[in-house]
């Protein structure tokens, strides 16, 4: 029996049969399509051994039959139906299987009763023979006798074709779903030339060409406009590229991502020390006993063995404590200057970040460089956030681990030999007792604010480093800048070259730096403030009262200047100008200033009456109340209380609160009468001062002395 399958592919049938050619090529001349496979298989006992040259429907001359007469075909090569087949439904879809009785008959497509016996196929007879059959009866013995049925697999539709060496369509084609079988004919039927296309819609030829012209020009416009949009793609893909590289360079730069890198290289200091040749003790002013103690460290590092001759130990660290701005850092690095050697920084804060263990790390890395380069300085600044107290804190738990890794390293089982470690802080009250002990820490230098002498020799050591007027009095400058540091006083310097550059002058006067000194006290000028005549006139009379009573008592501090023009949140204000830092206070001078700090307040009462006195003495009775209040309960300066001090007044007795108030009364009540006697006693000498203030605004000391021994002004 010969079986066709109902499935049918354009030129995929394969027949093994070399001697169906004669039978099929007198259907050569009516049949112009294409069919569909014509699939036959080998039995699975005989394929090994029985094979013969499968041959293709264009090997045939069969590849121009059409499918108009497909029907007439399958009429003339099958017989008819038998009876057990039942007849098949008018269906818009193709059965490819129908399903019997038996696995085996649906695999080898006929029953195992008629199956292969020693070799040779059996096959069932059909009532209705045609040519066709009878011409494979006589064939039986060749190798098409059983057609072999299953389902296809891509896999071994890929390994038939492989066998075949046929290079058509997948046969992975068949299984695609019907509408998408019409798609893809459809669209290759349209795969035609554009001569092909111009005759199939019968243009007329003067048409043809225009018809060409506008599907050439559609065809290169659709090109460009494809060209495009790839250059646009791989301009875009470039630059989302550099965007990406640049976010990954961004993120491996910030702390969170940067982490493993800085752990190793984070601090520059310990990658890149510093060499300080050009700083040295010469530029180190006003802290003279503290380089006196440093110098020893510098003897260390150029002659260790002028130490280590008779036996003593090496210092290991030294603890700078001082002010904010008082040379601490410039000490540290003039240390390294002199001694020409290595010089670490690093400061407190950056040991420690959100990483734990990272501070530990760091510190070892540190130590790790200096100690290759020994002999060298590390200087710490801001000890005291890195070298705190060890506390059980729930919010940092691991803060320990910094500080124990500074303690190992400064005085561990591992010497350190030749690396001096220098700190500074400003709250030693806070540093943990285990670092600054002996063998740590060995020395702790005191770096304080500059006195007038230390205050005269910085004041100098700035001004010749601008261009300032001959006339220039440093010293007068530093008596009047008490409590300045180093970094204050070049400030105020800056300040004063500001002034006179903006004033086009050529050079830094005098008058420049006291504009700036009054500037850093007191706040700039407010020359913008609208003031009356009334008050500008209570405030001349306030501050003129200020200036006479300091002139005019003994143990009051030397008048600097007096002005009315409005800085920060004053009117005015009357400056003082100490011959010399008080190193102690006494009694007389205490109570002098309560005495000038009264007499704002008696001038407005003498000159405008009760009733027009004003607020701005308030900042003046809280001077005065609190030195009398420091008088009775501090320095024992009260005959009834004794020499007694009282540290919190709110915690003793009623009757002790009550006796402390009664003194410091009776104190302020004496100063007012005091300084109401001087300014009755002097008051024509008030009433000129206060009218020079109405006129010139400002007054130094010189001009005051003139305006009370009624000389004139030369203004």
């Amino acid at each position: 029996m010969f079986s066709v399958s109902t499935s049918f592919q354009p030129q995929q049938m394969v027949v093994p049969l070399s001697q169906l050619i004669s039978a099929f090529h007198s259907l050569k001349n009516s049949a112009t399509a294409s069919v569909k496979t014509l699939h036959t298989d080998f039995s699975p006992e005989l394929s090994s051994h029985l094979k013969e040259p499968n041959v293709s429907l264009r090997d045939l001359g069969l590849s121009e039959i059409r499918t108009s007469h497909l029907d007439e075909l399958l009429r003339r090569l099958l017989p008819p139906p038998g009876p057990e087949t039942p007849p098949a439904a008018k269906s818009t879809w193709t059965t490819s299987h129908i399903s019997t009785t038996s696995f085996f008959h649906n695999k080898h497509g006929f029953s195992q009763r008629g199956s292969v016996r020693l070799g040779s196929p059996v096959f069932h007879s059909r009532q209705h023979c045609s040519p066709l059959q009878e011409l494979c009866e006589q064939l039986r013995l060749l190798p098409v006798a059983v057609q072999r049925r299953g389902f296809k697999t891509f896999r071994l539709a890929k390994g038939r074709r492989g066998e075949s060496g046929h290079d058509g369509p997948a046969e992975s084609d068949a299984y695609t779903p019907a509408f998408m079988k019409g798609l893809l004919k459809d669209k290759g039927a349209e795969a035609h030339s554009l001569d092909q296309v111009v005759k199939q819609r019968n243009l007329p030829e003067n048409q043809q060409e225009a018809f060409k012209t506008g599907f050439s020009e559609g065809f290169m416009r659709s090109q460009a406009i494809t060209q495009r949009a790839q250059d646009t793609l791989r301009r875009t893909r470039l630059i989302l590229l550099v965007l990406l590289l640049i976010g990954i360079y961004g993120l491996s730069r910030t702390p969170f991502f940067s982490v493993r890198f800085r752990t190793t290289s984070g601090l520059d200091s310990a990658v890149d020390p510093i060499q300080m040749k050009n700083v040295t003790f010469e530029h180190v002013k006003g802290v003279e006993e503290a380089k006196n103690e440093l110098q020893d460290v510098v003897e260390f590092l150029m002659n260790p063995q002028k130490f280590t001759v008779l036996g003593g130990k090496l210092p290991k660290g030294i603890l700078l404590v001082g002010p904010p701005g008082t040379g601490k850092t410039l000490l540290a690095r003039a240390v390294a200057g002199e001694a020409d050697v290595p010089f670490y920084y690093a400061s407190g804060s950056e040991f420690d970040e959100m990483f734990v263990g990272v501070g530990a790390s760091r510190i070892r890395n540190l130590f790790k460089e200096a100690k290759a380069n020994a002999p060298c300085v590390i200087f710490i600044d801001e000890l005291d956030s890195v070298g705190g107290k060890r506390i059980e804190s729930p919010m940092h738990p691991y803060s320990r681990q910094t500080i124990n890794q500074l303690l190992a390293e400064m005085d561990g089982f591992k010497p350190n030999e030749g690396v001096i470690v220098i700190g500074a802080t400003n709250f030693a009250e806070a540093l943990d007792s285990a670092l600054v002990r002996p063998g740590r820490f060995d020395m702790q230098v005191t770096v304080p604010r500059p006195d007038v002498k230390g205050r005269t020799e910085i004041l100098k050591w700035y001004l010749c480093k601008i261009k300032v007027d001959p006339d220039i009095d440093p010293e007068i400058i530093a008596r009047g800048t008490v409590g300045f540091t180093g970094a204050e006083l070049e400030n105020l310097v800056n300040q004063g070259a500001l002034k006179a550059a903006v004033d086009g002058k050529e050079m830094v006067t005098m008058k420049d730096l006291e504009f700036a000194k009054d500037k850093i006290l007191m706040g700039p000028e407010r020359k913008s403030v609208q003031i009356d005549k009334k008050n500008k006139t209570i405030t001349a009379y306030h501050e003129s009262g200020h200036a006479i009573v300091a002139y005019y008592t003994k143990e009051a501090m030397p008048i600097n200047k007096a002005t009315i023009m409005p800085r920060g949140p004053t009117l005015g204000h009357v400056s003082m100008l100490p011959e010399n830092d008080r190193w102690s206070e006494t009694r007389g001078q205490l109570l002098a200033q309560m005495d000038v700090s009264m007499g704002g307040r008696v001038a407005e009462e003498l000159i405008f009456g009760n009733e027009n006195i004003t607020t701005g003495a308030s900042s003046d009775f809280d001077g005065a109340t609190k030195i009398a209040k420091m008088m009775v309960t501090r320095f024992g300066m009260s005959d009834k209380l004794g020499v007694m001090t009282y540290g919190d007044v709110t915690k003793q007795s009623p009757e002790t609160q009550a006796a402390i108030e009664q003194e410091v009364r009776a104190l302020l009540k004496d100063s007012y009468e005091r300084a109401k006697n001087i300014l009755k006693t002097y008051s024509k000498e008030h009433k000129k001062l206060a009218d020079a203030l109405l006129r010139y605004e400002t007054l130094d000391a010189k001009e005051i002395q003139m305006v009370l021994e009624g000389k004139p002004l030369d203004h």
